[in-house]
């Protein structure tokens, strides 16, 4: 079953939207889908739908709330991915984080879901990393997250397991950033690293011509396994 619910911001002032999947019985935890650049599009809500599936509450905050509410683009179509690049330059990511930690809030006190997991694509694998270290969330995965090398002194606040899906061709993160992520993270006792080699951003994507099947399902089997684990 899945719904649209409205999250209050961490001030109170204002509300913002989110998708909600809900799992058949009792959520054995929630995890929120991070989004991309395209907003809460077909391929976040497949995301939030499979993880129901798999007996979790799944919750997508609408982050480009203040700029475009309810805004859904498509990668493949060059008009709207140029103008999702457009709105990742007006979003403001600390922000987007604020209203990523008043979901948490939502989660625990209106759904009564205490332990909550963050997972989030390309801007939401740079935004999952950010909720690791600004929030409580209890696990967070990022895909293909964009920019973590200037993230990185922020990796002492990492409390809670974090995992990072790495593609080595990634035309959004070049080598130089791949290595520093890698020298900045390697030892740290909290965060896990995988690379996919040949691989290029997007490969986990549910719909569209970025996908690479065999890769996405190694990535999603492990971000399961980490889930289980550390959600449980």
């Amino acid at each position: 079953m899945s719904e649209t619910v409205t999250i209050s911001t961490l001030s109170g002032n204002d509300k913002f939207g989110a998708y909600v999947a809900r799992p058949a019985s009792e959520p054995k935890a929630a995890i929120l889908v991070i989004q991309e650049i395209f907003g809460v599009n077909a391929g976040i809500r497949r995301k939030c739908d499979k993880l129901a599936e798999d007996g979790y509450l799944a919750v997508a905050p609408d982050l480009f709330w203040r700029i475009e509410p309810g805004v859904e683009l498509d990668p493949d179509v060059e008009p709207e991915f140029q103008r999702a690049l457009d709105l990742m330059g007006k979003f403001n990511q600390d922000q987007g984080i604020r209203d990523i930690e008043a979901a948490i809030h939502y989660i625990r006190q209106n759904e009564g879901v205490g332990k909550v997991g963050a997972v989030g694509y390309c801007l939401g694998g740079r935004l999952a990393f950010m909720t690791a270290a600004r929030t409580d969330a209890d696990a967070a995965v990022g895909y293909y997250g964009v920019g973590i090398d200037g993230l990185l002194r922020e990796k002492h606040a990492i409390a809670h397991p974090v995992m990072l899906h790495i593609p080595t061709e990634d035309g959004f993160v070049d080598k130089d950033t791949q290595k520093a992520m890698h020298d900045g993270l390697d030892d740290h006792p909290k965060v896990t690293l995988y690379d996919y080699e040949g691989l290029d951003h997007g490969f986990a994507t549910e719909f569209g011509k970025r996908r690479s099947e065999e890769a996405a399902q190694l990535a999603d089997k492990r971000t399961a396994e980490f889930f289980a684990e550390h959600l449980g």
